[in-house]
């Protein structure tokens, strides 16, 4: 009886190494991630500058949903209200203002002072179909599939890990 419970033991101490080995190592959390999207479906109004739609609306409180668990610290939009409002549900969420950035600024530059500025945590940026693939691209310095106007599903995710190095990751919403 003794020798089965020694044995017993063994076996649960072994197990319970084997868990610990095989949990990534704490490094292997990526220092910044940057999610980047494009707005939500737009209203179709007519104006240079139209709200979201419904389902637009709808997208937008998906995304904050998606993003609710992630260290978010910063949101980011243009000047036009259908970026501001695919935004404003992940902002609330997290007790967070967006912060507004021109959209005609060079991907690259925006890309820059987002990794300056943002270097832990996550960043949640709403930019448009021609502007979102060009900010991925710059901040993960890869290739990124131009996006079709029609496209509204796409989560580009950017994640720098401690030594600098970016890895992409694409997620969808349907």
């Amino acid at each position: 009886m003794h020798r089965i419970v020694a044995s017993l033991s063994f076996v649960a101490l072994l197990s319970g190494l084997a868990g610990c080995a095989s949990a990534p190592p704490a490094s292997s959390a990526p220092a910044a991630r940057y999610i980047v999207v494009r707005h939500a479906e737009k209203a179709d109004d007519g104006t240079r500058d139209p709200e979201l739609a419904p389902a637009g609306r709808e997208r937008a409180q998906r995304l904050a949903a998606r993003v609710r668990e992630e260290p978010l610290r910063a949101v980011y939009v243009t000047a036009y209200r259908r970026t501001l409002q695919t935004g404003e549900p992940a902002a609330r969420e997290h007790a967070l203002t967006p912060i507004v950035y021109d959209a005609k600024r060079p991907a690259a530059e925006f890309a820059a002072q987002l990794r300056r500025e943002r270097s832990d945590g996550a960043t949640l940026v709403v930019g448009h179909s021609n502007t979102a693939p060009d900010i991925a691209a710059a901040l993960c310095a890869c290739a990124v599939e131009p996006m079709p106007e029609t496209e509204y599903d796409r989560r580009m995710i950017v994640d720098i890990d401690a030594q600098g190095r970016a890895s992409l990751r694409i997620e969808r919403d349907r």
